[in-house]
């Protein structure tokens, strides 16, 4: 196994795959077979110098979940509702568009709310670090309630089976196991490069940025807290990364065992037929590692497992 180190994420009966030269999406069909989209990765975050910088590279994480995710999600209900000859049309404005709703959304939930109901009991607060840590409390409370709340709707839990079949097969590529599915089934639905363990750090990490940032003004408070969602994203981004590559170190574990633990919320025990999807969508990519030009490609792959729900 090379340095790079592979992740992904689940769409609509799916898994995203992302290397460090292509993204493969894999979802499976109404038909039973799996359908695997491959397309090179073209952004600059991934093939300037300056993406590979520290702090700087943690900002792939945010393009992968908004970007990459987005078009990946929607060409998996593409392929979901084939039958149906329903589709989605996911390009310029539309696209862009969409992002940025999604993007504002995150941040007014995550971000605004939980630092206009901190702002709001001020006056019973008698220091910027005990606001901050009001604030916090409010965010990680808002954003556990809402993966709970979701968790609940069938749909959804479909989507974190699919997340738990993305986990378990890198955990068993990057321990080298064949990608078998009966092999992969053994191996853990948590793991530490996760988009939720990301995002946890990103909201305990946000504590400590957000304290010395306590505006009397409500407009300049809610503003520091859009411009420093970048710097905290890529400081989480190197807790995270310096803690995979350190997994026996006991502080290190200690510090993400809460975004492991919050992870059993995120994820579900996969079926065989979606770990056969993740290791189709892993496959796409590791290939594409060892050629010379990577190609946009589309094809089908016909396996025994489970069909897609309807």
């Amino acid at each position: 196994m090379g340095e790079f180190q592979y992740g992904g994420q689940a769409v609509i009966e799916g898994v995203m795959m992302r290397g460090s030269k292509a993204v493969a999406v894999a979802v499976r069909a109404p038909s039973g077979d799996i359908v695997v989209r491959m397309e090179p990765l073209k952004a600059g975050i991934y093939t300037k110098p300056w993406g590979k910088w520290p702090l700087v590279r943690g900002l792939t994480m945010l393009w992968d979940a908004l970007v990459l995710g987005m078009r990946a999600l929607t060409y998996s209900a593409n392929v979901a509702l084939e039958e149906e000859g329903e589709g989605v049309e996911f390009s310029g404005p539309v696209a862009w568009g969409t992002i940025a709703v999604s993007l504002a959304a995150g941040i007014a939930l995550f971000f605004l709310l939980p630092s206009a109901i901190a702002k709001l009991l001020d006056h019973l607060i008698p220091s910027d670090l005990l606001s901050s840590l009001v604030e916090g409390i409010v965010r990680v409370g808002i954003f556990i309630g809402y993966i709970a709340a979701i968790g609940q709707w069938k749909d959804i839990q479909r989507v974190f089976a699919y997340h738990g079949a993305e986990h378990k097969t890198i955990n068993a590529y990057e321990a080298g196991v064949p990608l078998e599915p009966e092999a992969i089934d053994q191996y853990s639905t948590r793991h530490t490069r996760c988009g939720t363990s990301f995002l946890l750090v990103v909201l305990v990490l946000s504590v400590l940025v957000f304290a010395p940032f306590r505006f009397p003004q409500w407009h300049w408070r809610l503003l520091s807290r859009v411009v420093l969602i970048p710097l905290i994203a890529g400081l989480s981004y190197e807790i995270i990364k310096y803690a995979s590559r350190h997994p026996e170190s006991k502080i290190l574990r200690a510090v993400m065992a809460p975004g492991l633990a919050l992870q059993a919320l995120t994820t579900r025990p996969p079926d065989r037929g979606m770990i056969e999807v993740a290791v189709e969508a892993l496959k796409a990519v590791l290939r594409a590692e060892s050629a010379e030009q990577v190609q946009e490609e589309e094809y089908t792959v016909s396996v025994a497992g489970q069909a897609a729900a309807t």
